[in-house]
């Protein structure tokens, strides 16, 4: 098992990632990132801990003062649960009011977006949101980023075989 995925007897998170979002950091350049509270029931905390989330068409906006994730996907428990939830609710952030503010002035004058990169749990096994405050990438900026990763992986491949004669 991963080092990121702790897990209990039982298969469910105790503490770490429960859900990535792989392609923000490739699709937004991340300025800044900030860790949220997020607003679950009991059954959406089950279902998060058993590690089947997905974010990758996830954000977040503004709405009457308050930070809300939207289009995050967590599937029903099926634990015998019979509280019912709706999979894709919008669902609250939690933030310092100075952090509230701060974002939505940057999301509403410089146009920048509130990108969920993951969820996690911290060591006190409370849910937690990153959110990378981010500019989008245009099509250019993607090659060069795609470039780069070609070019770390050969350099470390050059390096890893270098003696041996291969390449």
């Amino acid at each position: 098992m991963a080092a990121s995925k702790k897990k209990t007897k039982g298969g469910l998170i105790s503490h770490g990632i429960a859900a990535q979002n792989r392609k923000a950091r490739f699709n937004y350049t991340i300025l800044e990132t900030v860790e949220a509270g997020l607003v679950l029931k009991g059954p959406e905390v089950k279902s998060l801990r058993m590690g089947r989330a997905t974010l990758s068409e996830a954000y977040a906006i503004e709405r009457d003062g308050e930070l809300w994730l939207l289009n995050s996907y967590i599937p029903e428990y099926q634990g015998g649960v019979l509280s019912r939830f709706d999979t894709r609710a919008p669902r609250k952030l939690l933030l310092h009011r100075k952090q509230l503010a701060k974002y939505i002035g940057e999301i509403t004058k410089a146009g920048a977006s509130l990108v969920p990169l993951d969820i996690h749990f911290n060591a006190r096994g409370v849910a937690k949101v990153t959110l990378g405050l981010g500019k989008g990438r245009k099509k250019e900026d993607k090659r060069h980023a795609i470039a780069d990763r070609d070019w770390q992986r050969d350099k470390a491949r050059l390096l890893r075989n270098k003696g041996r004669g291969e390449y």
